[in-house]
C-alpha cells in the first residue's frame, strides 16, 4: 500500500494496514513531526459521556448533521460519530496523553455548538499529542515513512490506480512506487488564501489535483471554513490560529468600540455559537467599521484566572508571546478571520471513502462528507481516526483481492515527461508571485462573503494566472529541488481555485459557511452537494434521507443574524 500524507489521517491508516500484515509506505513534503495535524488545538470529539452522561453517539450525529445545514452525508456521520469511542479506545491504549479528571476519566470540554461536552483534549496542544502518538505507534510497527517526497501524479491504467510518481526534495531523485492501492492524505485547499492558518506549503489543493488527474471527482470545493480567530501580525504568520478552546474556556470578543458584539449575531450562544457565524460577525463588524485599526476585532481571556490560562491554553500563551511578545493573560489578542479548513474534497463513498478510481482511497481533509457546509470544532480529528482505520481495512482487503496489478509504462513516461518538462521552464515568471497572485484573487473574490460580480471577476483574473504557467521558471539549487514542488503547488492551487470559485458560483444560496450577499437566503433546491469534474463541469448530488433516531435528535438551526451588512 501507498499512502500519500504523513499527518493524523495518514498514519492512522499506515498503523491499521500494518497491523494487519500489510506492506505500507508511507510518503509526504512535511516532516512527519511537523504535519498539519499539528495544528489542532482544541480537541477530538466523541460522546464517552464521561462528563455530561446523557450525551450519546445519536446527538452527536445530531448536532454534525444540524450545524452542516443539512448537506453532510447522513450514513459518514453515523459511522463517525458510532465509532468514535473505539478510536479514543485506541489511543488511550498507544498512550495519548489527554486531559483527565481527578478520578481519572478522560476530561471533556465544550466547543461551540455541542448539545454536550464532548471534545477530549490535551491542553491546547491535542492534535501535536496526537500525531506524536500516531508517529511513535508508527515507529513501533516498522512502518517506513518517507517525508521529504513530493508526489507529482498518481499512476492509473484504465481507471485501476497502480502507483504514483515523484520525486525527493532534498536531491531530485525520482520515485516510481508501485501500489496495489494508494490512500490520498493530503489535506485541503486552504492555503490558497492570503490569511490561513495553514504553513507556507502545505494545504496547497495537492489532494484535488492528484484525484482529478485520476479521473476522480470534488465535492463541495466552496465550502470553505473561515476560522473566527487568526492573528493579523506578524506579517510573515498572518493566520496564524488561535484555538477555539480560548473561547471554550471563556474568552470574549469584542469591538473596537468595547462592544460584546455576539449579542448582535446569536445572543444565546455567544462565542460559543458555530464557526461561520462568529466568521461572519467578525467580518461583518470590521466591514462595518467596528473593527480595530489593523482591520481586526478583540479575544480576551485576561478575566480567567491565570492558573487556568496556563494550564487549559498553554500553547495559545506561548504563540503569542513568541509571535508578539504579548501576553494573553494581561492584554486581548488581535484577531481576524481565516481561511482554516476545507469541508468539501475528493468525492468519496460514505461506507469505506473509495473514489471514482478503483483502488484509490481519500481520507482527512483530502475527504468530503462529513462536514457540510459547517465544520464543528473537534470533528476533524475524530474523522480521520475512525476513517483512517476504517479505509486501511477496506485497502487491505482490496490488496488480498487482487490476482495481478495491470501497470502502464507509458503512465510512468507521462509522469516522469511531467517532470522535465517543468525542470526545463527558463520563463520571466516566478512561481512564488503567481502563488501570491492565486492568494490575492482568492481573498478579494472568495473569502466570507461572496457575490456573483466578484466570483466572475475571480475566474477572470484566474485564467491571467493560468495562461502564464507556460512562462514559469523553475530554478531548483543548492537548497533542493523545492521551487520544483512549489511548481506544482501553483498548479494544485489553480485547479482548486477554479473548483471553488465555480461551485461558488453555482451555489445561489447563503447557507453555513457560504454566505451570498446577492441570495442571502437558504434555498431549498440546493440542499445537494456539488460535484466539480473539471472546468464547467458541475452536478447536483442529493442527500441520502437521515436516519429517524439522528433527526428526532435535531434542532432547527435558525438564519437570524447571518448577513447583518
Amino acid at each position: 500500500m501507498l499512502v500519500i500524507g504523513t499527518g493524523g489521517s495518514g498514519l492512522r491508516a499506515s498503523i491499521e494496514l500494518a497491523e494487519r500484515g500489510i506492506d505500507v509506505l508511507a510518503v509526504g513534503k512535511r516532516p512527519k513531526a511537523d504535519a498539519h495535524t499539528t495544528l489542532a488545538a482544541g480537541g477530538i470529539n466523541a460522546a464517552l459521556a464521561t462528563v455530561d452522561p446523557e450525551d450519546s453517539w445519536q446527538q452527536h450525529a445530531a448536532d454534525t448533521i444540524t450545524e452542516s445545514y443539512l448537506l453532510a452525508d447522513p450514513v459518514t456521520v453515523q459511522i463517525v460519530t458510532e465509532y468514535a469511542a473505539e478510536s479514543i479506545a485506541d489511543l488511550e491504549r498507544w498512550g495519548m496523553a489527554f486531559a483527565r479528571e481527578q478520578d481519572g476519566r478522560i476530561s471533556q470540554r465544550f466547543f461551540g455548538a455541542h448539545t454536550f461536552r464532548r471534545t477530549a483534549f490535551a491542553g491546547d496542544y491535542t492534535g501535536l499529542e496526537l500525531q506524536r502518538t500516531l508517529v511513535d505507534r508508527a515507529q513501533q510497527l516498522a512502518v517506513p515513512i518517507l517525508d521529504s517526497v513530493y508526489i507529482t501524479r498518481l499512476l492509473v491504467r484504465d481507471n485501476v490506480v497502480f502507483g504514483a510518481y515523484g520525486f525527493d526534495l532534498r536531491d531530485g531523485t525520482r520515485y516510481t512506487i508501485h501500489a496495489d492501492a494508494v490512500i490520498l492524505a493530503a489535506g485541503g485547499h486552504t492555503r490558497i488564501w492570503r490569511h490561513t492558518s495553514s504553513r507556507r506549503d502545505e494545504n496547497t489543493g495537492d489532494s484535488f489535483r492528484l484525484a482529478l488527474e485520476a479521473g476522480g471527482r470534488i465535492r463541495d470545493p466552496e465550502l470553505v471554513q473561515f476560522h473566527p480567530s487568526g492573528l493579523l501580525e506578524p506579517e510573515d504568520a498572518a493566520g496564524t490560529l488561535v484555538s477555539e478552546a480560548a473561547r471554550g474556556e471563556g474568552g470574549i470578543l469584542r469591538n473596537n468600540l468595547g462592544e460584546r458584539f455576539m449579542e448582535r449575531y446569536d445572543p444565546e450562544r455567544m462565542e460559543l455559537s458555530t464557526r461561520d457565524r462568529v466568521a461572519l460577525a467578525a467580518y461583518t463588524e470590521i466591514r462595518e467599521g467596528r473593527g480595530t485599526p489593523r482591520g481586526g476585532v478583540w479575544l480576551d481571556v485576561s478575566h480567567l484566572p491565570r492558573t487556568q490560562i496556563m494550564h487549559r491554553l498553554p500553547r495559545v500563551y506561548q504563540t503569542l508571546m513568541e509571535l508578539q511578545l504579548l501576553d494573553i493573560s494581561t492584554t486581548p489578542m488581535e484577531i481576524a478571520p481565516t481561511a482554516h479548513y476545507s469541508m468539501g474534497g475528493v468525492w468519496v463513498r460514505a461506507e469505506d471513502h473509495s473514489t471514482d478510481v478503483e483502488g484509490l482511497y481519500a481520507i482527512g481533509e483530502a475527504a468530503s462528507g462529513l462536514h457540510g457546509a459547517n465544520r464543528l470544532g473537534g470533528n476533524s480529528l475524530i474523522e480521520l481516526l475512525v476513517y483512517g482505520r476504517i479505509v486501511g481495512r477496506a485497502a487491505a482487503a482490496y490488496s488480498t483481492r487482487l490476482a495481478a496489478q495491470q501497470r502502464s509504462p507509458a503512465a510512468v513516461s507521462r509522469a516522469r515527461d511531467e517532470i522535465d518538462a517543468a525542470l526545463s521552464g527558463r520563463g520571466s515568471q516566478t512561481v512564488r508571485y503567481l502563488q501570491r497572485s492565486v492568494r490575492n484573487i482568492m481573498t478579494e473574490h472568495a473569502g466570507v462573503v461572496r457575490d456573483d460580480a466578484g466570483l466572475r471577476a475571480g475566474l477572470r483574473k484566474l485564467d491571467d494566472v493560468e495562461s502564464q504557467l507556460t512562462d514559469l521558471a523553475v530554478h531548483p539549487d543548492i537548497a533542493g529541488f523545492h521551487d520544483l514542488a512549489h511548481a506544482f503547488d501553483l498548479r494544485s492551487g489553480i485547479l482548486a481555485a477554479r473548483a471553488t470559485l465555480e461551485a461558488a458560483l453555482e451555489r445561489r444560496e447563503t447557507r453555513g459557511c457560504h454566505n451570498r450577499s446577492d441570495y442571502p437566503d437558504i434555498d431549498e433546491s440546493l440542499q445537494v452537494n456539488l460535484v466539480w469534474s473539471g472546468p464547467g463541469k458541475l452536478a447536483h448530488e442529493p442527500i441520502p434521507d437521515i436516519p429517524q433516531g439522528i433527526s428526532a435528535l435535531m434542532r432547527e438551526v435558525s438564519s437570524h443574524g447571518k448577513l447583518v451588512e
